[in-house]
Order: C-alpha cells, then sequence, then structure tokens
C-alpha cells in the first residue's frame, strides 16, 4: 500500500465511525469527564442567573422607590456567581486538559507501537514523513478536540437550550420571534461542514506531503549539495509549499464565510428584540430590566453558537486527523504470529529453503523453487548479479516477509510456526547500511538492554577489533553518537554493528554486503571479525567482493531468482562456470 491508497481508504471512514472511535480512547477517563461534566453544569447555571439578576438590578433602579438594601443584595449576588463561575470554570478547564494530555499520550504510543510491529514492505511504502506527521501534527490536534471540543460542546449545547429556556419564561411571544433565525443557521452550519471537512482532508494531505520531503531531503542534503540541486530543491519544496499555503487560505475563507453569517443572524435577533421590546416598554407590557435581560440571554445566545462555529472547525480538523491516525491502525500486519505459535528456548541453527517462490509484486517472481540445506554453524555466502534474490533469502529466514509457495525450516521446524520475537532473537543481522541511533556507544550496543554487562560489551568490542577505535575516543564507550552515527566512518559504524550482534549472542548471523563499502584497512580488522564469528554460529553472508567468502564452507551461486551452482571457492573455480566468470572479472578490476 502506498501513501495515496492510504489517504483514500481514510476518506471512507463515516462521521458515526469516527466519534464511536475517538469515544473509546476517552472511556478509561470516564470519572474525569463525569467530574467535568458536574464543574461544567454549575459553570452553565452560573452564566444563566446573571442576566436575570442583571435585569433585577436595573428595575430596582428604575423603579420609583429605590431600595439601597434590595440592590446591593442583588450585586453581592451576581458577585458570588461570578466568583463560583470562574472557580468551576478553572476546575474544568485543569481537569480536561490534564485527562486530554494523558489521551493523547495512549494514542500516540498506541500509533508508535503499531509502526514497530508493522511488516518492513507496508513502512517502505509511505514516506517517513508522512508517519511523523500522523504520530505527531495529527495526534496534537485530536489533543484541541478532547480539550477543547467534546465537554466544551455539551456546555455550549447546553447554554444555547438553558438560555432559550430562560427566554420562554421571561417572554415565549418574543423568544419565538428570535426563533425564526435558527432554520437559517441550521442550513448555513450544514453547508459549512460539508465544505470545511473536505478542504481540512486536502491540507492534511499536504502537510504530510511537505514534512515527507522534507524528512527525505534533510537526510540527503549531502548529495543536494555534492551535485549542485539546491535551486531544483527549493523550487520543488516551494511547490508543495504553495500548494499548503493555498489549502489553508481555502480553509481561513470557508470560515470567514460562516463566522460573518452566524453574526448577521445575531444582528436579526438583535434588531427583532429591540424593536418588539420597545414597543412592550412603551405600552407598558415590558420593563427595561426585562429588555436589558432579553438583549443579554441573546448575546450569550450567539456566543455559544459562535464558539460551536470554532469547534466545529477543530472538529473538522480532528476528523481529518483522525482519519489519518486510523488509516495507520487499520492498515494490520500480513506477516503475522499463528494462535499456536511456539517459542524457542535455544536452537542449533539448521537453516533448510524447500522449493521456495516468492514475489513482493504479483507476477514478478523473485526466488523460484529455491532449496538449499545449511547445517548448524556452517557459514555459506550468497552470490550473483542485483536482483538475484540474494537479500531476499536472508529477509524470508527473518519474516520480513511470507514466502508464497515452499516451506523454510529451523532447526526441522516450520518458521512460521514460530514466533516472530522468538526468531529474530537468536539472528544477528550486520547490513551494509549501519543505523546508529543517536546516544553513546555504549547504548547503541547494548540497545538499553539491562541484563548486558560492561563487560560483556568490552569483550564484544575485542572480539571484533572494535576496541582498537573506540579506546582512542576522549569518552570511550561514552562518545556520543549524533543522529545516524554521522561522526564515525563507515568502517567505524560496521565494527560497531559487529560488537552490537555479537554481544547479543546469536545462533545464525547474517551479513548483507558487510564489507562493500569499507577502506582496505578497516576490511582487515573485519575479516579477522569474520573469521572469529564463522566460529560462534550459524553464518550467512551477501558480498559482491568474492575475496571476502572464499573461506566459507559453501558457496551459493543465484541468477534471476533461481540456484545455478553451489559448492566450495575452489570447487566452483573449477567448473568454470557462472561464479568462474564473475571471479575472473573482479580479478581483472583488481589488476
Amino acid at each position: 500500500m502506498n501513501e495515496e491508497e492510504l489517504e483514500k481508504r481514510q476518506h471512507t471512514m463515516s462521521d458515526g465511525v469516527i466519534i464511536k472511535r475517538l469515544l473509546k480512547y476517552a472511556l478509561p477517563f470516564k470519572k474525569d469527564f463525569v467530574i467535568t461534566f458536574l464543574f461544567m453544569l454549575l459553570t452553565v447555571g452560573f452564566s444563566l442567573l446573571e442576566p436575570y439578576i442583571i435585569g433585577k438590578s436595573v428595575d430596582t433602579l428604575d423603579s420609583d422607590n429605590i431600595d439601597l438594601h434590595v440592590l446591593f443584595s442583588y450585586l453581592v449576588v451576581f458577585l458570588v456567581i461570578i466568583i463560583l463561575g470562574a472557580a468551576f470554570n478553572y476546575l474544568q478547564t485543569i481537569i480536561l486538559q490534564i485527562t486530554g494530555q494523558k489521551i493523547i499520550y495512549n494514542i500516540r504510543k498506541e500509533v508508535f507501537t503499531h509502526l514497530e510491529y508493522q511488516d518492513i514492505g507496508y513502512l517502505n511504502s509511505v514516506p517517513t514523513g508522512s508517519f511523523v506527521t500522523r504520530v505527531t501534527n495529527d495526534t496534537n490536534t485530536l489533543n484541541e478536540m478532547y480539550t477543547s471540543v467534546i465537554v466544551s460542546v455539551f456546555k455550549n449545547l447546553l447554554m444555547i437550550v438553558g438560555i432559550l429556556l430562560a427566554m420562554f419564561l421571561l417572554n415565549w411571544k418574543i423568544t419565538l420571534l428570535v426563533l425564526i433565525v435558527v432554520p437559517f443557521i441550521i442550513v448555513a452550519s450544514f453547508v459549512f461542514r460539508i465544505f470545511s471537512r473536505r478542504q481540512y482532508r486536502k491540507t492534511r494531505a499536504h502537510l504530510s506531503k511537505v514534512n515527507a520531503f522534507l524528512a527525505e531531503h534533510l537526510a540527503g542534503m549531502k548529495i543536494i549539495q555534492v551535485f549542485n540541486q539546491e535551486e531544483d530543491k527549493l523550487e520543488e519544496f516551494d511547490e508543495k509549499n504553495t500548494l499548503l499555503k493555498k489549502a489553508y487560505f481555502k480553509q481561513i475563507l470557508i470560515f470567514g464565510v460562516y463566522r460573518p453569517t452566524m453574526y448577521l443572524m445575531y444582528m436579526v435577533s438583535t434588531l427583532i428584540i429591540l424593536y418588539f421590546g420597545g414597543v412592550g416598554v412603551l405600552e407598558g407590557t415590558f420593563t427595561i430590566g426585562l429588555l436589558i435581560a432579553f438583549q443579554n440571554y441573546i448575546g450569550r445566545f450567539f456566543e455559544p453558537i459562535q464558539q460551536l462555529a470554532e469547534q466545529f472547525n477543530i472538529l473538522q480538523s480532528a476528523f481529518a486527523s483522525s482519519e489519518r491516525i486510523f488509516g495507520i491502525l487499520d492498515s494490520k500486519p500480513t506477516v503475522n504470529d499463528l494462535e499456536d505459535s511456539i517459542e524457542l528456548e535455544n536452537i542449533k541453527g539448521e537453516i533448510e529453503f524447500k522449493n521456495v517462490w516468492f514475489k513482493y509484486i504479483n507476477d514478478e517472481w523473485v526466488l523460484k523453487d529455491v532449496s538449499f540445506k545449511v547445517e548448524a554453524k556452517e557459514s555459506i555466502a550468497f552470490v550473483g548479479a542485483t536482483g538475484a534474490g540474494k537479500t531476499t533469502i536472508l529477509a524470508l529466514l527473518t519474516r520480513n516477509y511470507d514466502i508464497q509457495k515452499g516451506t523454510i525450516y529451523l532447526d526441522g521446524i516450520d518458521i512460521t510456526k514460530i514466533k516472530k520475537s522468538s526468531l529474530r532473537k537468536f539472528v544477528g543481522q550486520m547490513l551494509q547500511d549501519v543505523f546508529m541511533f543517536s546516544g553513546t556507544i555504549k547504548s547503541n550496543i547494548k540497545l538499553r538492554n539491562d541484563n548486558i554487562t560492561d563487560e560483556e560489551m568490552v569483550d564484544a568490542c575485542k572480539y571484533v577489533n572494535a576496541d582498537k577505535f573506540i579506546e582512542k575516543l576522549p569518552n570511550r564507550y561514552e562518545e556520543e553518537v549524533r543522529e545516524r552515527g554521522n561522526n564515525f566512518s563507515s568502517g567505524q559504524r560496521q565494527l560497531l554493528s559487529f560488537a552490537r550482534t555479537i554481544v547479543h549472542d546469536p545462533k545464525i548471523m547474517i551479513l548483507d554486503e558487510a564489507t562493500s563499502n569499507i577502506d582496505t584497512e578497516t576490511e582487515q580488522l573485519i575479516q579477522e571479525s569474520l573469521t572469529k564469528m564463522m566460529s560462534i554460529g550459524t553464518m550467512l553472508i551477501v558480498a559482491h567482493r568474492l575475496s571476502t567468502i572464499q573461506h566459507v564452507d559453501r558457496i551459493i551461486v543465484l541468477s534471476k531468482g533461481e540456484i545455478i551452482e553451489q559448492g566450495t571457492h575452489q570447487e566452483l573455480l573449477k567448473q568454470k562456470g557462472h561464479y568462474h566468470n564473475l571471479y575472473e572479472l573482479q580479478y581483472k578490476e583488481r589488476d
């Protein structure tokens, strides 16, 4: 699945499904929401009393006999209402913000955990920047929804209902006249919802593309500078950035039309009250205090409507982000453990591929009926042209992918019947492109495994000759490792990866082009390390440099996904076949 397919799948979710899934994350914190809701009810209740108290105070002043004690009592009550309303509103906000952060913490954790256990093929099909956008930007949008929308929507709806009820009790005739504008409000909100949701989807998609572009090109900035591509890449970025800017402008325009529409409805309602209320005052059926209270109520009636518009804006953004997050969570791994899969306590390291067929995409077989057996502690090298299937064999052994036909055995057990975690803990991989995490040499070798002692770490480094450069560093094993280990040479990173593999005590070791980009001096150190490591367990090697695999127990030659030759280095040279031609070609290149 690529990014476009992922986006297409996300847009099929209905609002009801999204709301139901979002509420699931709030359920563990229902007590906090209940407390917040109770505080909210008190806040709304106090807020509804304020216009009534103001109206009563005005009527006291408007009477012929002004009673200062009554007026003072109203003012005291009004002050108490304001203080209590503010206090409950503060408590409601604090609890809600803390609860929202807890919910978002859980969502971020779930998304990252889900990505950790996803298939390699899926992770490679979507740009890293898109995943980063979903884990950071999209979850932050959800945080705003949980803290600003969910409870506030209920609060505003209660305010609207409460204000209408209060207005009906004060004067039902004028209230009915005010309600003339409600159908227009509903229609405007419905139209706004359609256009806003559509635009938010486009905005989030463009933001994801910008982040993906940044992640890719910042990582490859060295290549951009070497080939003087700064101007071209700036143009590419400007195109994506411009599309994002235009998407935001359209989003602002949509909301910019909706809000003035609501304000227009407010002004129409105000004119209705002022006219009919004024007539009532002149006729003696309406008091000035009642008119002021009504005006106050109508202002407060449209205030939650305006807030609902803003919250609806946030809600549309949150729904768009939710679709993107759920799009990831709904992408299930294709390589899964069986219900009765077993946990291995130990292995010998015997491997067998039996009539294995595999393809990444339809009708393009990468491996065709491949069969071979590797004895425990035997060293095997795979050679062949690019695309012959060498690296694929190693990826299938660790179940990064599942085969379509045939069987792969480990110690006579079908690997699909073994738990992935159990299978992989016995396999150590040393790849051409060594990945180093930000931290220290120590944290990169131990991978934060507290069961590995410092002595074991040092012994592993000595075993693979990594100690020769580590001991010369100012901080030795506490030396800082910057992003991707770019403060170390490729040879040093490779030696560290050897140490990392050895210290985790693997029974099977995989070397995929581990010596292809290394200087001669470092290669000699690595060759010494490889010779030692061959005695530890089963070793599978992919190498283009045939000089590095002359001493392995057996060499398997692949061509177009099929095994065409097998034997030792000397046996294959005597056959004068494909391997002999490859060796002669490399020998001439060295000359």
